[in-house]
């Protein structure tokens, strides 16, 4: 078994022997899974990026590589952790690894199964193995996909070529005037809107930080809030009274998480603004549960910290019973073809590149967005051709 750091270096060049420009098609058949390589990065942030109660001060991911016995490479990047990643990546290659070698990557619910057990383990938490999970099984549907030569948004249902993008921004180091500033910056870039951090002030002075967004981005610019927990439902609803006409199209996880399902279902009815929450959940109960309470309007699942495609799906399914569309919590590598791929999605999201230098440098293939839409990569899997420059510029 192959799933160390240093084999995953020795085998990089590999990868660019199924390029996911091409569409011509392995021939249908078994695709057995020989050894699974990871490979850690950890890119230093030129400044703190301050929420309503955290800080980033690194963009961390793992690359996770399924090589198969036919000579098909399924290779992306998940999650954005620091403090855990040493955990998941143990998790991979002690659990995991193990778990789906000789396995036929077609079979992505079996294979999806036979890592659950992982998540079992009662003195550690739950979301180490979900986020683990999640990277091998991206990484065995971008095999399939490849060896399927097909996007993997056509394989899961293929209803849209392109999706609207917008930024996750307004962090707390920014004054007003550079908050304004920085949505006419994305305007500038083709991104259609932003998500504007609150929940780390009070509501009166978030509400004045979202009306310089909504200046700064103009009449059209789509403006989420995105409060990360940080609000009482009181004031979460005092909020909402405080930016009336300045037309948020969601207000993302405004309570505390305490009581946050009957607490955010109080402030959908109290104040008619729809709510968006999900990226806190690990499982589709935890979804389902948010969607039966009347608690959400949207479901911001994870797969790079859930599970992966293949779970996410299932809470995509799930939501169509609810009247509830779909977001995807960052990572846009994965979540253009789960939300292109069905009628219920809405915005796909990125950063600045400050926030993000992997996004706007790790790979090689990554189109531009134009008129605030961004193209939905064509090639086969996930489409995605990574930087060998930047994984050696920012391997942990």
């Amino acid at each position: 078994m192959t799933s160390t750091v240093d084999a995953a270096e020795r085998t990089l060049p590999a990868a660019s022997a199924v390029s996911p420009s091409k569409t011509q098609a392995f021939p249908p058949g078994r695709l057995r899974i020989r050894s699974i390589e990871v490979i850690p990065l950890r890119a230093p942030l030129p400044r703190v990026f301050r929420g309503s109660k955290y800080q980033m001060t690194t963009r961390c991911t793992i690359i996770t590589r399924v090589l198969t016995e036919e000579g098909i490479v399924g290779e992306i990047y998940n999650g954005d952790e620091d403090d855990t990643q040493a955990a998941i990546l143990r998790i991979i290659r002690d659990e995991l690894a193990p778990a789906v070698i000789g396995m036929d990557a077609f079979n992505t619910e079996g294979c999806w199964e036979a890592m659950f057990p992982a998540t079992q383990d009662i003195l550690r938490d739950r979301k180490l193995a979900t986020s683990a999970i999640a990277c091998v099984d991206s990484a065995i549907w971008d095999a399939a996909g490849k060896a399927l030569g097909v996007p993997l948004y056509k394989i899961w249902g293929g209803y849209h070529q392109s999706l609207p993008l917008i930024a996750i921004g307004g962090y707390y180091h920014n004054s007003l005037r550079e908050l304004g500033d920085e949505m006419a910056w994305y305007r500038d870039q083709g991104i259609a809107g932003c998500k504007v951090k609150v929940g780390g002030a009070s509501p009166e002075e978030d509400a004045e930080r979202v009306r310089a967004a909504r200046d700064g981005g103009g009449p059209d610019f789509v403006l989420m809030a995105d409060a990360n927990q940080g609000y009482t439902r009181a004031e979460a609803i005092r909020f909402c009274r405080l930016v009336e006409g300045l037309n948020l199209r969601w207000f993302e996880e405004p309570c505390r998480w305490i009581d946050d399902r009957r607490a955010m279902r109080d402030v959908r009815l109290t104040t008619g603004v729809p709510i968006c929450a999900g990226q806190s959940e690990i499982s589709r109960a935890g979804a389902r549960d948010l969607m039966a309470e009347g608690a959400i309007d949207v479901c911001n699942f994870d797969a790079s910290w859930a599970g992966g495609p293949t779970e996410w799906r299932r809470v995509a399914a799930m939501a169509t019973a609810y009247d509830v569309q779909m977001g995807h919590h960052e990572e846009p590598q994965i979540a253009a073809h789960l939300l292109g791929a069905i009628s219920h999605g809405t915005y796909l999201e990125c950063f600045h590149p400050d926030r993000d230098p992997l996004f706007w440098q790790l790979i090689v293939n990554r189109p531009g967005p134009k008129d605030g839409r961004y193209p939905i990569p064509q090639g086969s899997g996930f489409g995605v051709e990574l930087d060998r420059d930047t994984i050696a510029r920012y391997r942990a």
